[in-house]
Protein backbone atom coordinates (compact mmCIF):
# COMPACT_ATOMS: atom_id res chain seq x y z
CA UNK A 1 0.00 0.00 0.00
CA UNK A 2 1.09 3.47 -0.72
CA UNK A 3 1.69 5.89 1.94
CA UNK A 4 -1.05 7.75 2.96
CA UNK A 5 -1.10 11.81 4.05
CA UNK A 6 -3.31 15.03 2.87
CA UNK A 7 -2.23 15.12 -0.11
CA UNK A 8 -2.96 11.66 -1.65
CA UNK A 9 -5.64 10.65 1.17
CA UNK A 10 -8.61 11.21 -1.54
CA UNK A 11 -9.66 7.93 -3.23
CA UNK A 12 -10.65 7.77 -6.79
CA UNK A 13 -11.49 5.16 -9.10
CA UNK A 14 -10.55 5.69 -12.62
CA UNK A 15 -13.08 3.56 -14.45
CA UNK A 16 -15.90 5.58 -11.94
CA UNK A 17 -15.05 8.72 -11.47
CA UNK A 18 -13.35 9.95 -14.99
CA UNK A 19 -14.91 7.34 -17.39
CA UNK A 20 -17.96 6.95 -16.45
CA UNK A 21 -18.69 10.11 -15.56
CA UNK A 22 -17.00 12.01 -18.93
CA UNK A 23 -19.51 9.40 -20.68
CA UNK A 24 -22.57 10.21 -18.54
CA UNK A 25 -21.74 13.81 -19.21
CA UNK A 26 -20.87 13.73 -23.06
CA UNK A 27 -23.88 11.47 -24.11
CA UNK A 28 -26.48 13.61 -22.10
CA UNK A 29 -25.40 16.61 -23.75
CA UNK A 30 -25.23 14.79 -26.95
CA UNK A 31 -28.47 13.74 -26.53
CA UNK A 32 -29.84 16.76 -25.39
CA UNK A 33 -28.64 18.78 -28.88
CA UNK A 34 -30.45 15.90 -30.54
CA UNK A 35 -33.37 16.37 -29.28
CA UNK A 36 -33.25 20.07 -29.62
CA UNK A 37 -32.66 19.31 -33.43
CA UNK A 38 -35.22 17.17 -33.51
CA UNK A 39 -37.81 19.68 -32.10
CA UNK A 40 -36.48 22.08 -34.68
CA UNK A 41 -36.52 19.91 -37.59
CA UNK A 42 -40.02 18.95 -36.64
CA UNK A 43 -39.09 15.24 -36.61
CA UNK A 44 -40.61 12.59 -34.41
CA UNK A 45 -38.85 13.42 -30.77
CA UNK A 46 -39.96 10.21 -28.96
CA UNK A 47 -36.41 8.26 -29.67
CA UNK A 48 -34.71 11.59 -28.21
CA UNK A 49 -36.84 11.99 -25.36
CA UNK A 50 -36.26 8.18 -24.46
CA UNK A 51 -32.31 8.36 -24.49
CA UNK A 52 -31.69 12.02 -23.05
CA UNK A 53 -33.93 10.27 -20.41
CA UNK A 54 -32.00 7.03 -20.06
CA UNK A 55 -28.94 9.71 -19.85
CA UNK A 56 -30.31 11.81 -17.33
CA UNK A 57 -31.55 8.68 -15.08
CA UNK A 58 -27.72 7.47 -15.67
CA UNK A 59 -26.32 10.66 -14.21
CA UNK A 60 -28.84 10.18 -11.06
CA UNK A 61 -27.69 6.84 -10.57
CA UNK A 62 -23.97 7.83 -10.76
CA UNK A 63 -24.77 10.49 -7.80
CA UNK A 64 -26.60 8.56 -5.99
CA UNK A 65 -24.56 5.03 -5.36
CA UNK A 66 -22.23 7.00 -4.67
CA UNK A 67 -23.87 9.34 -2.12
CA UNK A 68 -25.43 6.18 -0.64
CA UNK A 69 -21.78 4.31 -0.05
CA UNK A 70 -20.38 7.06 1.69
CA UNK A 71 -23.24 7.53 3.62
CA UNK A 72 -23.17 4.01 4.88
CA UNK A 73 -18.97 4.24 5.18
CA UNK A 74 -19.48 7.62 7.24
CA UNK A 75 -21.71 6.00 9.40
CA UNK A 76 -19.55 3.10 9.61
CA UNK A 77 -16.56 5.26 10.56
CA UNK A 78 -18.62 7.51 13.07
CA UNK A 79 -19.05 4.08 15.08
CA UNK A 80 -15.59 3.23 14.61
CA UNK A 81 -14.44 6.43 15.88
CA UNK A 82 -16.99 6.60 19.03
CA UNK A 83 -15.91 3.37 20.37
CA UNK A 84 -12.24 4.24 19.57
CA UNK A 85 -13.21 7.59 22.15
CA UNK A 86 -14.99 5.17 24.41
CA UNK A 87 -11.50 2.75 24.79
CA UNK A 88 -9.59 5.76 24.68
CA UNK A 89 -11.38 8.09 27.30
CA UNK A 90 -13.93 5.76 28.82
CA UNK A 91 -16.59 8.51 27.83
CA UNK A 92 -18.87 9.16 25.24
CA UNK A 93 -17.23 10.62 22.07
CA UNK A 94 -18.60 15.01 22.23
CA UNK A 95 -22.03 15.32 20.65
CA UNK A 96 -20.68 18.64 19.22
CA UNK A 97 -18.62 16.80 16.78
CA UNK A 98 -20.10 16.93 13.29
CA UNK A 99 -20.17 14.04 10.94
CA UNK A 100 -17.42 15.62 8.80
CA UNK A 101 -15.46 16.56 11.91
CA UNK A 102 -15.38 12.54 13.18
CA UNK A 103 -14.68 11.34 9.62
CA UNK A 104 -11.75 13.62 9.35
CA UNK A 105 -10.26 12.56 12.89
CA UNK A 106 -10.00 8.67 11.68
CA UNK A 107 -6.92 9.86 9.90
CA UNK A 108 -5.26 10.79 13.52
CA UNK A 109 -3.29 8.36 15.40
CA UNK A 110 -4.07 7.64 19.14
CA UNK A 111 -1.65 10.10 20.17
CA UNK A 112 -3.42 13.01 18.14
CA UNK A 113 -6.80 12.09 18.19
CA UNK A 114 -7.90 13.55 21.98
CA UNK A 115 -6.31 16.27 21.15
CA UNK A 116 -8.10 17.17 18.28
CA UNK A 117 -10.88 16.13 19.15
CA UNK A 118 -10.99 18.66 21.95
CA UNK A 119 -9.78 21.43 19.79
CA UNK A 120 -12.47 20.20 16.88
CA UNK A 121 -15.07 21.11 19.34
CA UNK A 122 -13.64 24.06 21.07
CA UNK A 123 -12.50 26.02 17.83
CA UNK A 124 -15.31 24.43 15.25
CA UNK A 125 -12.44 23.28 12.80
CA UNK A 126 -13.71 21.88 9.96
CA UNK A 127 -12.69 18.40 8.26
CA UNK A 128 -10.16 20.07 5.87
CA UNK A 129 -8.17 21.63 9.37
CA UNK A 130 -8.34 18.58 11.49
CA UNK A 131 -6.63 16.68 8.88
CA UNK A 132 -4.53 19.50 7.77
CA UNK A 133 -3.63 19.42 11.69
CA UNK A 134 -2.64 16.07 11.85
CA UNK A 135 1.20 15.55 12.32
CA UNK A 136 1.23 11.39 12.08
CA UNK A 137 -1.30 10.38 9.70
CA UNK A 138 -2.90 6.82 10.11
CA UNK A 139 -3.90 6.24 6.70
CA UNK A 140 -7.21 4.67 5.95
CA UNK A 141 -7.19 2.03 2.95
CA UNK A 142 -10.82 0.70 2.82
CA UNK A 143 -12.72 3.81 2.20
CA UNK A 144 -15.59 3.31 -0.07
Amino acid sequence: MTVQNYASHARYVKGFHFLLASLLVIGTITSIINLYLQVKANDSVIGSILITTLFICGILLFWYTRRFAVTVQDRAIRAEESIRYYILTHKAIDSKLTMGQIVALRFANDDEFLVLADRAVRENLTADEIKKSIKNWKADHHRA
